[in-house]
């Protein structure tokens, strides 16, 4: 299977992402975290960094309930146009 090519903003829109994972995550340890939504920790060490920035749906909401973190907090921080998003989140 091939996979087509990211496009710049979808690139970006990972990034966010993790960056949003990361800030969620605070104190808590990848390892921590990642196993208290079924993944590995270097699969949710790929999100982080923007190397897997496309996770399927289950994946997001399975981080969103180890931060306690609202879907829709996730969508309005990472939906197109938020780069004025607010920095800070709730966690």
């Amino acid at each position: 299977m091939v996979r087509t090519p990211l496009t710049p903003w979808e690139r970006e829109r990972g990034e966010r992402f993790g960056a949003l994972l990361r800030r969620a995550r605070g104190d808590r340890s990848m390892v921590e975290v990642a196993a208290a939504a079924g993944l590995s920790a270097e699969t949710l060490r790929k999100i982080e960094t923007g190397r897997a920035p496309t996770p399927a749906f289950f994946t997001v909401a399975a981080l969103a309930a180890a931060l306690d973190v609202s879907l829709d907090e996730l969508v309005d921080a990472c939906a197109e146009g938020a780069e004025d998003a607010p920095e800070a989140l709730t966690a």
